[in-house]
């Protein structure tokens, strides 16, 4: 079974508080061009997309640096929603993208949702770290609550990348899958990315 993780790209799309919004405007009419064609405007960190260490870090690799290996690996969710004690327990290893389930996808179109969820805590991006993860990723727009994102700093320092803005987490608690989670192909900060979940059970 294939488990869609991304949210949809549309002009009502919420963005993190001060990025632009999405603009979507007609390039060409089908019925007077002969085609249907788009102009699609959008910041490298709208709906589901993969931060790399040039996001916050001088000279940091960007996205393109990264083999199309680095994006795809055996797949670990953990439900954080009433904390992250689970994380210490977890059995999780070297190369992993491990997925953090806060409940906060159905949230995606509140004001709440930018607002009122839990920052990964230093002590656990440290154990992260220490387990040599691929890409943390949760169903927040940040694993940051606060100014100068210093976990943000934290883990791209340490080569750990980031997936902001996924949905279904809830589908993936507890089971055994795999994840593709292919960003565009830009030379860039971040970009977005289309993430899906393989279930191998």
């Amino acid at each position: 079974m294939i488990i869609d993780l991304s949210v949809s790209i549309t002009e009502k799309t919420p963005v993190y508080p001060g990025d632009p919004p999405v603009k979507i405007e007609t390039a060409g009419v089908l019925e007077r061009d002969g085609y249907c064609d788009h102009v699609v405007t959008i910041g490298t960190h709208v709906g589901t997309h993969i931060d790399a260490p040039m996001h916050m870090l001088a000279g940091g690799k960007a996205l393109a640096d990264y083999p199309l290996e680095r994006f795809v690996g055996r797949g670990v969710c953990i439900d954080v929603r009433s904390g992250f004690d689970s994380l210490y327990t977890a059995t999780i290893q070297k190369d992993d993208i491990l997925l953090l389930y806060h409940g906060y996808g159905e949230k995606y179109h509140r004001r709440e949702y930018f607002q009122e969820y839990s920052a990964l805590p230093p002590k656990a991006a440290d154990l992260l770290i220490e387990k040599h993860v691929s890409m943390v990723g949760s169903d927040t727009c940040s694993p940051d609550n606060g100014a100068d994102f210093p976990i943000h700093r934290q883990l791209l320092a340490a080569d750990v990348l980031i997936i902001e803005n996924l949905t279904n987490l809830g589908r993936l608690v507890g089971k055994s899958f795999n994840v593709f989670a292919l960003p565009l192909a830009l030379i860039q900060d971040a970009a977005p990315a289309r993430v899906i979940a393989q279930l191998t059970e």
